[in-house]
């Protein structure tokens, strides 16, 4: 299933250009507890341009020590690894007000839903398998980099459903005061807005609906994932499905 979703969202990796010979290149960290890996991963991002691999992990502590010391543009991270997992360490890594502009791309060999729901639960901006094309891991690094989600919004709402109706605690935040609560600071565009980008809409298309340019969609995006303390757009589309603000079935 994840290598379907990755291939709909080449399209979007597309517009995502290269790094110019004067730009500074992307700094990577790339966590793994199998040396293969990390090694296979080195060699394929190093024959690109625009990349630098400036550390390496072996377990998700590892990983967590990297990013605070470096603070690279992304993080490969691995999902079962010894110490901590790839999920617990991508949820300390974007819970730290100091990485606010590192962003996790998740590597895994376990093509199973409920990890990439996780993960963009912890707030990582991708989930590709291991055995990915090399342009495809590129293109992957290039997306998450720009703060952008790897999955299609149509199919991460479809997704994100799915595991809603799964977990019925998910949408419990709100009853509780939990959800409500962060909503509440939200204006009534910002709220629009959210409700928008969970049901799958592009900038674009919520700029069309509300009579607003996309430039002004991406700056009131921007408020709402300061208030929300969410990291990226993936995390949005999460918070607002958990909190209830957006129910699963509905359109």
């Amino acid at each position: 299933m994840i290598e379907r979703h990755l291939r709909e969202a080449r399209s979007a990796a597309g517009e995502v250009p290269a790094r110019s010979a004067g730009e500074r290149p992307l700094r990577l960290v790339v966590a793994d507890d199998q040396d293969l890996v990390r090694n296979g991963f080195r060699l394929i991002l190093s024959s690109y341009d625009g990349f630098s691999i400036v550390g390496e992990a072996r377990d998700g502590e590892e990983a967590v020590e990297l990013a605070r010391r470096l603070v690279p543009d992304v993080v490969l991270m691995d999902i079962r690894m010894p110490r901590l997992n790839g999920i617990e360490a991508t949820r300390a890594i974007t819970g730290d007000p100091a990485l606010a502009d590192v962003r996790v791309l998740i590597l895994t060999t376990f093509d199973i839903d409920e990890y990439v729901y996780d993960a963009l639960a912890a707030g990582a901006g991708g989930f590709l398998l291991k055995d990915a094309e090399p342009d495809d891991i590129a293109a992957a690094v290039r997306v998450v980099a720009a703060g952008d989600a790897l999955i299609q919004p149509s199919v991460m709402r479809r997704l994100v459903e799915t595991f809603v109706r799964m977990r019925p605690a998910a949408g419990a935040g709100v009853a509780a005061g939990e959800g409500g609560s962060a909503f509440s600071a939200l204006t009534e565009r910002e709220r629009e807005i959210l409700v928008q980008v969970a049901r799958g809409m592009t900038n674009d298309e919520i700029g069309a609906e509300l009579f607003i340019s996309p430039a002004t969609v991406k700056t009131h995006l921007a408020r709402i994932m300061a208030k929300l303390g969410a990291h990226d757009r993936a995390q949005l589309v999460v918070r607002a499905y958990e909190g209830g603000l957006v129910r699963p079935g509905e359109r």
